[in-house]
Parts: C-alpha cells; structure tokens; sequence
C-alpha cells in the first residue's frame, strides 16, 4: 500500500473542502504570495501542517507529473480527537489506558505499536503534528489492519495535553532508561504510557512532566530497544497488571 499523495492547485483544494483527513501539505517556497492564500487559509482552518520546499523536492515527490506548486499527503485514515479516546474508555467502564508517542518517525515502528495497542485493549494512541510520522500507507500496512480499530489522535502540543490528561485523573509513565523496573512498578489505574523516539528517547519537557519513569530490565550487552518492542513489552505489563489486580 503506497502512500497516497494528491497534487495540483484544484485537486488539493477539492481534498481540503471534503474534509478527508491529510497529513500534511506541501508548497512551492518561491510562491510565498497571495497565489497560495486560499490555500493557506484552508489548512490553518483544519490545522493542517504545512512546509515550503523547493521545485526539485515536488518535482520527485510528484515523480515529475504537474504539480503546479502543491502536493498534500492524504492520511489513512480519519484522526480521533484526545476526548474520543477518553469517551471510548468511559463507554467500556474501563479505566482510560494511553499510549503516547513522542516523536517517532519510522513508519514500521508506528504500525507495529498499533497492532499491540489494538491487542491489549487500549483506548487510543496520540502523536504529534510535528516531527514525528503520521497514518501513511506504511504504517496502515504495517499495523496489519489495526489503523482501522485504533482511535490515533494528533495534537499540536503534547506536554500540553499530558497536562489536561492530568486533570482528567490519568497517571503518566514514561519509557525511560534509568526509570524503575517496570515489571515492579504500579501501573493500574488511568494510565498514559509515554515512548520515546528511536535515537533521543522522551524529550525534556515531557519526560519532566511524566509523574514516573519505568524502564525494562537488560542484562546483555546492548543497552536499548527498538521503540516498538520497548512499547509493545510495556503495553503488555500494563494488560497483565490489569488483569491479575483484579
């Protein structure tokens, strides 16, 4: 499945009008003038992301074919706000269980953390607008169909958002080296499990926002895991927790 990707100044505005869901929007940078405002204004009225770029990364975006100065990424699929997460916990009388990830940016590790989210039960996923991969081609592949199950939300600012979790009653951990042994931390209750990216881990200001860090235990000689394996492990002892406390 390839990402899809839609090009031209009306088709890409016929896209942002049917309100299907889009990743992010790509523009010629020397058309920085009132040509693009219409366009702009869309995107900002959806929060859309947008970036300025140069002739030659459209051109093999777009392998070539037409562009005229635009190109947008449709996602996958629609995106869920933080509240539907939230909801969708309260409809299954269940304590909300949250898998937030901080910047990832491999498609295959994003895919593969939905399919284990989808098969511990969690209520959703939240992920950045920014520098981090959103529901492409590659990532519903990859999660072998659970992009269609799994509510993903994406905000623009996630210490923000941990914040309002917060409020709500959750507990956040995040997947740190160096945290307790997640295999005898507390991890019941409303719960936010916070991964890292795959080369810097959590970022400052959401690790100092976490209330925990857990990490897993490693006795041989590599000091680390893939994101999606550390994620999926983790993911699990909150499932086992969850049904043995009972």
């Amino acid at each position: 499945m390839n990402d899809e990707i839609v090009y031209g100044k009306n088709p890409v505005i016929e896209l942002l009008k049917s309100g299907k869901p889009v990743n992010k929007v790509l523009l010629l940078s020397e058309n920085k003038n009132l040509r693009n405002q219409e366009i702009i204004s869309h995107l900002e009225e959806r929060n859309i992301p947008y970036q300025f770029v140069t002739r030659e990364v459209l051109d093999r975006q777009a392998q070539r074919e037409r562009h005229q100065g635009i190109l947008a990424y449709v996602a996958a699929t629609e995106y869920a706000e933080v509240e539907d997460i939230l909801a969708l916990a309260e409809q299954r009388r269940e304590d909300p269980f949250i898998l937030m990830l901080d910047e990832i940016e491999d498609p295959h590790n994003l895919g593969a953390l939905l399919r284990t989210v989808d098969a511990v039960g969690a209520h959703g996923v939240i992920i950045p607008k920014r520098r981090s991969v959103s529901l492409t081609g590659t990532v519903a592949k990859t999660s072998a169909g659970a992009v269609e199950h799994v509510l993903v939300a994406r905000v623009s600012n996630l210490v923000q958002t941990i914040k309002e979790l917060k409020k709500k009653g959750c507990w956040v951990s995040g997947a740190e080296a160096g945290g307790q042994d997640v295999f005898s931390a507390d991890l019941t209750g409303p719960r936010v499990i916070v991964i890292g990216s795959e080369g810097r881990g959590i970022s400052r200001l959401l690790r100092e926002n976490c209330d925990e860090l857990v990490s897993l235990p490693m006795n041989g000689k590599v000091t680390s895991l893939n994101a999606s394996v550390a994620g999926s492990l983790v993911l699990y002892e909150v499932l086992r927790q969850r049904r043995y406390s009972k």
